[in-house]
């Protein structure tokens, strides 16, 4: 079985990784029963030789069964089965849900705080940074920025609490964004989020940044309802995700 570099033509759905392809192929063994709760998936050797793909590629499959729920990973022993369907994926400390609820009490208020009491420093700094991640090809370098611009409207809202807070779930916020960028093709859809939510803080305008943050939290929230639900049947390619 190749899950590494098949594809087929046309243009019909979005074309997925090879990690992508393997992913898909735990996870319907799982949901199907083929390997039951507190079953020990095969060995990162065998399922690289059985699905012919790379150790990279199986690692990051193996990283996301476990963000989704599905398994967990112990050292040393393998890799274990403990849900049959996903329910709410974990970004470290953090199940999806709960991170997501927080999030739009706290970041979209924290929007309009920002447009009315940015600095010209604040805005520079949030300008330089989305044109940096509008550039940026490497997906790692980009999660990192992401997480950096959410603290960057914080910090613009000039109220340390708020900082402290997003501060907290930042290392989840990274995780996220980097599950929903693998999973859900979403750093140039974010691109244009960020990008407007830098132009409400520019004009001040406390409701069109509040309108934007609440956009922005809404695709997120979308994406990962595809991912734990998914309705589309994904074409596999050697190439990475399309963003």
């Amino acid at each position: 079985m190749n899950l590494s570099d098949s594809q087929t033509g046309g243009g019909g759905p979005r074309r997925v990784s090879a990690m992508e392809a393997v992913l898909s192929h735990l996870r319907g063994a799982i949901e199907r029963g083929d390997y039951a709760i507190g079953d020990k998936l095969p060995s990162e050797a065998e399922l690289c030789r059985t699905l012919e793909v790379s150790r990279p590629v199986l690692r990051e499959a193996l990283r996301a069964l476990q963000a989704l729920g599905l398994t967990v990973s112990k050292t040393g022993k393998g890799t274990f089965v403990v849900a049959g369907a996903v329910e709410d994926p974990t970004f470290g400390d953090y199940a999806a849900s709960d991170l997501l609820e927080v999030r739009r009490h706290v970041e979209i208020p924290v929007a309009g705080y920002a447009a009315r009491r940015r600095t010209p420093e604040n805005l520079d700094h949030l300008a330089h940074l989305l044109d940096r991640m509008e550039r940026e090809t490497d997906t790692t370098a980009w999660v990192a920025m992401d997480s950096l611009f959410h603290l960057g409207v914080a910090e613009a809202a000039q109220n340390p609490v708020f900082r402290r807070v997003i501060e907290e779930i930042r290392d989840a916020l990274a995780r996220q964004s980097a599950f929903l960028n693998q999973l859900g093709g979403r750093r140039e859809q974010s691109n244009r989020e960020h990008r407007a939510i830098v132009e409400a803080l520019i004009d001040g305008s406390e409701h069109d940044a509040v309108e934007a943050m609440a956009h922005h939290l809404d695709r997120v929230s979308t994406t990962l309802t595809d991912i734990v639900r998914p309705t589309r049947t994904d074409t596999p390619t050697e190439g990475g995700p399309e963003a």
